[in-house]
């Protein structure tokens, strides 16, 4: 399987610095700030790019599901709601709410509902956020 890279470089301090992430396909790029992040300001911010990735691996999750069963999807639609909420001095993601809607022609109400909880538990995303570990390696420059 590929692995995938993605990029953000930051410049200055959080209130007043600003950065700019690239996804490693180069189908991306775009900045962030603690303004996009927790204001309204343009720009975009991790949580809003955990929100897309998570709704679209559920997605492709769902449809796989639903084909498996003989029921090929005509449509899904998710939208992913990240919370991001200040806690004990820090912040945290505490909840992502994902919102899914799909035409599959023939499937019953309780099949789609039983797929649509498996594909929440077995999509890469939605266990990666479940916890897994992260290593890392740094670096400091001169």
């Amino acid at each position: 399987m590929p692995i995938r890279i993605s990029e953000a470089q930051w410049s200055g301090g959080l209130n007043t610095g600003k950065g700019i992430l690239h996804f490693g396909s180069g189908t991306y790029e775009g900045s962030y700030s603690a303004g996009s992040r927790f204001d309204d300001d343009s720009g975009s911010n991790p949580e809003e790019l955990i929100g897309a990735a998570h709704a679209a691996c559920f997605s492709m999750a769902l449809a796989m599901l639903l084909e498996q069963a003989g029921h090929k999807p005509v449509m899904i639609e998710t939208r992913a709601t990240v919370h991001l909420d200040s806690q004990n001095g820090g912040y945290k993601i505490s909840l992502v709410e994902l919102h899914t809607k799909a035409r599959v022609p023939g499937m019953s109400e309780e099949d789609f509902t039983k797929h649509t909880q498996t594909a929440k538990a077995e999509c890469p995303v939605s266990q990666a956020l479940a916890g897994t570990d992260v290593t890392l390696k740094a670096q400091l420059e001169s």
